[in-house]
């Protein structure tokens, strides 16, 4: 027995001796390391280090649902609207000896149906880059908020009020910063996005304004200020106003109008109120300008309550010049806007905004007259203000619950109200609700 056990013994010994020589002798794999992605913290809550590079990235969105109530000035038009609208934005930095080199991408996708969404009968969708930049120490290229807008801004409102409200362009710009909150930044901007013109049925002396091409952009500078207190602004902007009309004097002569410059300055300033409660502030606007009056729209040509869809008050409309038929040259329109809002905490998770606008545009005498019909054409001068509130609830973070309610008056100032059932040319108003569910992340 003991003779077997041990003829057992050495056979297993060397079976396994064996297995091992062959088992060393087997290509083996080493398991790859594990990279994990890092949080980084430099720039703010939701960022993260792309792996096996230096730059950080942060991926958000929002989503947004709007139903909103325009009362309607005709039979055809509809008074309830409503809108969905997708936003998904990635903005990726990184340091540098230059700088922060910054990219970022906002890509908006959006359904809107019926009138008061501009879509009288029907659906629209319509995806948008509503921002594409780069920024490079001092240097901003790209799609993003025009400098002559200070988007430092408090604001609150859902619907349109009539100031530079912080509107999306095609610009290169440079900033220089100075320290203690100072900057001064100039711009280039596409002032195809700055065009303001409308149809002009005809005044005594007065032809519609027909864009001609581009030749020189919008050229925009302001000069700065944020700090712990709110943020202060001065902004001025000259508009190339270059018309396609060719006009024939009375000695039969065609010549093409000379082309004028428009202007526009701003001065805004936003500040902080956490004496009255934590996160209340108050914010004020006001623009003047000069052959260029997007400025005083945000660079809408439209909006929800419209002065030429959901007044009754004609053809009343922005536009930037119009051409006098006598002389040929180009007049330009003329206007102001003043706007503010505060915006109150009630509680933490409860707020609200409180606001309005006002707005005076005048052009040059001969520009608009009232026909034996009583139908009122061309371009009158008139004035337009809005007042609105609105009320949030916040129940958890990023998820806002909200409604507002917008009343418009426009007048047609030192000009006779008629009543004709065409076209009537007399102080009229609108308003507007707005019910709102937001989440962003």
């Amino acid at each position: 027995m003991k003779l077997v056990k041990s003829l057992l013994l050495g056979t297993v010994a060397g079976l396994a001796a064996v297995a091992g020589a062959q088992a060393a002798d087997l290509p083996s794999k080493k398991a790859a390391p594990v990279e994990y992605v890092r949080v980084c913290s430099t720039y703010g809550a939701g960022f993260f280090y792309l792996p096996g590079t230096e730059t950080c990235l942060r991926v958000g969105g929002r989503v947004r649902a709007d139903y909103l109530y325009n009362s309607p000035l005709t039979r055809q038009a509809d008074s309830v609207g409503f809108r969905a609208r997708g936003r998904i934005q990635l903005d990726a930095r990184t340091a540098t000896a230059y700088g922060l080199l910054r990219s970022v991408v906002r890509f908006e996708i959006t359904r809107s149906s019926a009138t008061p969404f501009g879509n009288t009968g029907t659906i629209g969708t319509a995806p948008n880059v509503a921002q594409a930049f780069i920024q490079f120490g001092g240097l901003t290229a790209g799609r993003v908020t025009s400098f002559f807008s200070n988007g430092d801004l408090p604001t609150g409102h859902m619907g349109t009020l009539r100031f530079d409200d912080a509107p999306d362009v095609d610009l290169l710009a440079y900033t220089f910063t100075f320290g203690n909150g100072f900057s001064a930044s100039i711009s280039i901007e596409d002032g195809l996005d700055r065009r303001q013109s409308g149809f002009i049925a005809g005044g005594p002396t007065a032809l519609a304004l027909t864009y001609a091409g581009q030749r020189t952009p919008d050229v925009v500078a302001n000069l700065k200020y944020a700090g712990t207190w709110g943020t202060a602004q001065l902004s001025g902007a000259v508009h190339q106003i270059r018309a396609g009309n060719l006009f024939t004097n009375a000695a039969g002569f065609s010549d093409y109008p000379d082309t004028e410059y428009g202007f526009a300055v701003a001065g805004s300033v936003g500040v902080n109120l956490p004496q009255l409660a934590p996160g209340d502030a108050l914010w004020f606007a006001a623009t003047y300008a000069d052959g260029a009056l997007s400025y005083l729209n945000g660079g809408n040509a439209g909006t929800i309550i419209s002065p030429i869809t959901e007044f009754g008050a004609g053809n009343i409309l922005l536009t930037d010049a119009y051409i006098n038929s006598l002389s040929g040259d180009i007049k330009r329109g003329r206007g102001w806007s003043l706007a503010g809002g505060l915006r109150h905490y009630w509680t933490p998770t409860v707020r609200s905004n409180f606001f309005g606008s006002y707005m005076r545009i005048n052009y040059s005498g001969g520009s608009d007259q009232i026909l034996a019909s009583g139908t009122t054409v061309g371009l009158p001068d008139f004035s337009e203000y809005r007042v609105g509130a609105n009320i949030f609830w916040q129940p958890v973070s990023g998820l806002d619950l909200g409604v507002e309610v917008i009343y418009a008056n426009i007048d047609p100032r030192g000009r006779l109200a008629v009543t004709n059932s065409i076209n009537p040319i007399s102080s009229s108003d609108s308003w507007e609700g707005r019910l709102r569910v937001q989440r962003d992340f």
